[in-house]
């Protein structure tokens, strides 16, 4: 990622902040992690880490767009998915959460980790983000190849 994409990165990740200027200090000389809306510029669905991993290599074929927007929780075993904002979001399914309007999201700088949050696609700036429906198939066949690869017995 290039020095203006990801400085582009900051301003359109700090914007979602409450106070932009204290979002950017306190990924610079804070904790690393500043605390942003869901709801206004996005919304993220969060998954269990396996789940997400896979969903993620599903969408970095050569015939789809770059994938929008993705943070791992190491300690939390989850990925977040930044998809457009949609209060209705009819997500559902086993382990899956989904942060809209009213909702906190803790963020990483995209330069850099924050503790155990770290993002696999960082944003670049120019608001893209997952496509709904994209990533709905992307998790169905994940999903699908999971439940095949679980071992015999395990639910």
């Amino acid at each position: 990622m290039t020095h203006r994409m990801w400085m582009q990165g900051v301003e359109w990740l700090a914007a979602a902040s409450a106070d932009p200027r204290a979002c950017k200090w306190e990924w610079d000389h804070g904790e690393g992690v500043s605390l942003l809306a869901a709801g206004r510029f996005w919304d993220v669905l969060s998954v269990p880490d396996r789940l997400g991993l896979l969903t993620l290599d599903l969408l970095w074929r050569p015939s789809l767009p770059i994938p929008g927007p993705t943070l791992v929780d190491t300690d939390a075993r989850r990925v977040g998915f930044f998809l457009p904002p949609d209060p209705s979001g009819g997500w559902i399914g086993a382990g899956l959460r989904y942060a809209t309007k009213g909702a906190w999201v803790a963020v990483p700088p995209p330069y850099r980790p924050g503790g155990c949050l770290e993002w696999l696609v960082p944003p670049d700036g120019s608001g893209a983000l997952h496509t709904p429906g994209l990533l709905e198939l992307a998790l169905r066949e994940a999903n699908g190849a999971l439940a095949v690869l679980r071992p015999a017995g395990q639910e």
